[in-house]
């Protein structure tokens, strides 16, 4: 939790190097990743797949080509593959009618698609579950 006082955050008073920690950390992280990617600039095989893309899109605008009719031309099946079953679609349940019921006794309605409701549990407590679902109207 921090407390602002006069727009200057009490934690910096309090511990002003937590700041100081946080930005040389972030600091080694950085240098780290930079080195990481300085030693992929130089891998052979990263070069020889950037070159391969590029020689690809190249030749793909010059010919007027998608990523889709290569993939067709080479593996005409691709298409009529079933896809993967994550992708299928899930069957959708029938959505549940919404009930009125009407007391009686008072004239008070309520409108619910389900019984979770806690007027209707109440009218169930107090007049009986099958009473109370005879006032119901579809």
């Amino acid at each position: 939790m921090r407390i602002v006082v006069s727009s200057v955050d009490i934690s910096e008073r309090i511990n002003p190097m937590s700041r100081l920690v946080e930005f040389r950390k972030l600091e080694q992280t950085l240098a780290a990743q930079l080195a990481d990617l300085e030693n992929m600039k130089s891998d052979q095989g990263l070069q020889k797949e950037i070159e391969f893309e590029k020689k690809l899109r190249t030749l793909l605008k010059e010919y007027g080509y998608s990523l889709r009719d290569i993939i067709s031309i080479l593996d005409p099946q691709a298409a009529r593959r079933a896809p993967a079953p994550a992708a299928q679609k899930t069957t959708q349940r029938k959505a549940r009618q919404v009930k009125i019921y009407k007391n009686p006794h008072n004239g008070e309605v309520i409108e619910t698609k389900g019984g979770n409701h806690k007027l209707l549990k109440e009218w169930k407590q107090e007049h009986g579950s099958q009473e109370v679902e005879s006032w119901a109207s579809y």
